[in-house]
């Protein structure tokens, strides 16, 4: 069984590199050797051996080095908008001919400069679609690059290559098999793998001036240090290659030296080497040409509206901040507030409860902690399926400032207006079934009342539960994101909700508009709008709180913004008639509608895709470095 073993032979470690030139590809795979043993099995030696085939490691064969006069012009990372129109135009004015290994990022979004230069006789090369270091992402990213580039260029130029160059030189003339991958897939695909022994770090800015580019290209030829040229005509900045490329031109002419495309050094036409797209493939094409346009008028899209995001959410947040602080000193500095001690009307807390037999107790509790002296609690069971009526009952049926209602279910807005047609107050607070106030809420919040124009007054809701990441970003959204808002707004009259959890109303204002609500799902909203509408001022009390329970799971998160969302545009919708309207609808329709379409509709609806755009982005790049 160790004679068997020794038949076969392996191949070796060496590459085996044929031909002369830098136009290189794979045209050999590893073969191992076999031989014919005769053994002696009596003395325990082989007498004989027979060789009938040699081991072979990979066999790279190289083109273009055959005629020492001929050099090719070649250009990396473009094209640009800017330089690679430059560098044809001087290319057009000496009519000379040069390859282009273009990148598909930019050549998604300059595909006039890749038809301009294939109808002046260049070559277009693949170097891939963005430009990674191929050495650490795998082979099948590697693939995929190259091939996304190719029906690029076949949508945009009805062309597809067989030139390559990697990104960055890397393993461009491998040493060894353990570099050979990125060569042998390039060439197991159909490619030519283009080097360059001639490099005169025109990238390298500031540093390399163009009379340096020039005398380093025309010494190399001389030198006979190569036929390929590597100069850029993209990825950064390229003047000193543009100012660089008369000079190179006519030092290799004036040197006796042929300026060619990389087709040539080959030996064939550019139609050899570019193949045109046959009929038969029209409609692929087609296709990736409709799959091109619609990514990149999508990524586009993407980019100016992020645009105009950051541009108009700096500007909303600046004039937020501005007018807050101008309210912030008009209530405590300049104008401070000064209300009656004596003012204390009668005062209803109504509390729409559906299925809250786990925090309806502590949230009234809470009022009955109150430092206000005049209000009664009515509690208004919607119809629940579980025990808050009893436990409500059971505690508070003897109680004096407890009144407990129970109906049919019929919504949040529902509610309220029973518990509305139960009472003779003058002013009402509401609040959620799990929103908890302090002792001083009811009274910060109904000191306002004393200035007759005041409609409804926004307390200052705060998150109760920060229990975890998704309800602590929610406090942090509310203080930031809500309670600023209404800080500002209060002084254009543009508040555009009075929070359910926690604000206090005029009685006759509430009526005057309809009570709340069923039509939409924003019944504070839709009843803060028709309250101003009706020539009421609604203001903001940061000092009254109320601290709600926020969702706590990512279900419920979603389905509450979205009954928030869809709530404001029923809002928005149905009193459309002041949107734009300073005569009838004010600031409220002059700048709290505008505000709320923008960021409140448009840009929360385009924002998960700017977040998937992100997530992709972020996923390849980690792939790119797997």
């Amino acid at each position: 069984a160790l004679v068997d073993t020794l038949k076969t032979m392996p191949y070796g470690y060496d590459l085996d590199y044929e031909g002369k030139g830098e136009i290189l590809k794979v045209t050999g795979s590893p073969q191992k050797g076999n031989a014919d043993l005769t053994y002696d099995a009596v003395r325990n030696v082989i007498t004989q051996e027979n060789i009938k085939t040699y081991p072979e490691g990979y066999i790279i064969t190289r083109w273009g080095g055959q005629d020492s006069k001929k050099i090719a012009l070649t250009f990396d990372d473009g094209p640009d908008p800017n330089y690679t129109p430059r560098v044809l135009s001087v290319l057009e004015q000496y009519n000379v001919p040069a390859t282009f290994f273009a990148v598909g990022l930019s050549a998604s979004q300059n595909p006039a400069l890749l038809k301009r230069a294939v109808a002046n006789g260049s070559d277009i090369g693949n170097h891939t679609f963005t430009h990674p270091d191929i050495t650490r992402i795998r082979i099948a990213q590697f693939r995929v690059e190259l091939n996304a580039l190719q029906r690029l260029f076949e949508s945009q130029i009805g062309r597809y290559t067989l030139l390559f160059r990697p990104p960055y030189a890397e393993d461009v003339e491998p040493e060894t098999p353990s570099q050979i991958s990125t060569i042998l897939t390039a060439s197991q695909l159909g490619y030519y793998t283009v080097a360059m022994h001639i490099d005169p770090s025109d990238w390298d800015q500031p540093g390399t001036s163009a009379d340096t580019i020039v005398q380093r290209v025309v010494d190399g030829a001389k030198n006979g240090d190569g036929n390929i040229v590597l100069l850029h005509d993209g990825g950064g900045n390229r003047d000193q290659t543009v100012a660089a490329l008369p000079g190179i031109i006519t030092g290799l002419q004036s040197a006796g030296f042929q300026l060619v495309s990389v087709s040539s050094l080959l030996g064939v036409n550019q139609d050899t080497m570019m193949p045109p797209v046959t009929p038969a493939g029209r409609f692929i094409i087609a296709v990736n040409a409709i799959t091109f346009g619609v990514t990149e008028g999508f990524g586009g899209f993407m980019k100016f509206f992020f645009f105009i995001g950051i541009v108009f959410g700096l500007a909303r947040l600046s004039f937020i901040i501005v007018l807050a602080l101008i309210q912030k000193a008009k209530n405590f500095f300049v104008f401070k507030r000064r209300f009656h001690p004596d003012f204390c009307p009668a005062v209803s807390v109504i509390i729409p409860a559906y299925n809250e037999e786990r925090v309806i107790i502590q949230t009234i509790e809470s009022i009955l902690k109150s430092d206000y002296s005049q209000f009664d609690i009515i509690v208004v069971d919607d119809g629940s399926t579980d025990k808050t009526w009893n436990v409500v009952r059971e505690k508070y049926a003897e109680h004096p400032t407890v009144r407990i209602f129970t109906k049919k279910n019929g919504g949040k807005s529902s509610a309220l207006n029973y518990g509305i047609a139960q009472t003779d107050a003058p002013f009402l607070v509401t609040l959620d079934a799990d929103t908890q106030f302090q002792p001083d809420t009811i009274s910060k919040l109904v000191r306002h009342f004393t200035d007759p124009r005041i409609g409804a007054v926004a307390g200052n809701s705060k998150v109760g539960n920060r229990t975890n990441i998704l309800t602590k970003w929610q406090a942090l959204e509310y203080i930031v994101g809500q309670n600023l808002d209404r800080r500002a707004f209060e002084l254009l009259n543009a508040i555009t909700v009075v929070p359910g959890s926690v604000g206090a109303w005029r009685r006759d204002a509430v009526l005057q508009v309809g009570g709340f609500s069923s039509r939409t799902l924003a019944e504070d909203a839709d009843l803060t709008f028709g309250i101003i509408r009706h020539g009421y001022r609604v203001v903001y009390e940061d000092d009254a709180y109320g601290f709600t329970e926020a969702p706590d799971t990512v279900g419920a998160f979603v389905r509450q913004r979205f009954r928030w969302m869809y709530g404001t545009m029923q809002t928005v919708f149905k009193h459309r008639k002041v949107f734009l309207n300073v005569r009838h609808g004010g600031s409220l329709g002059f700048i709290a509608m505008p505000n709320i379409l923008l960021f409140q509709i448009i840009f929360p609806l385009v924002s998960p895709f700017i977040d998937l755009a992100l997530v992709l982005s972020l996923l390849w790049a980690e792939i790119q470095h797997l």
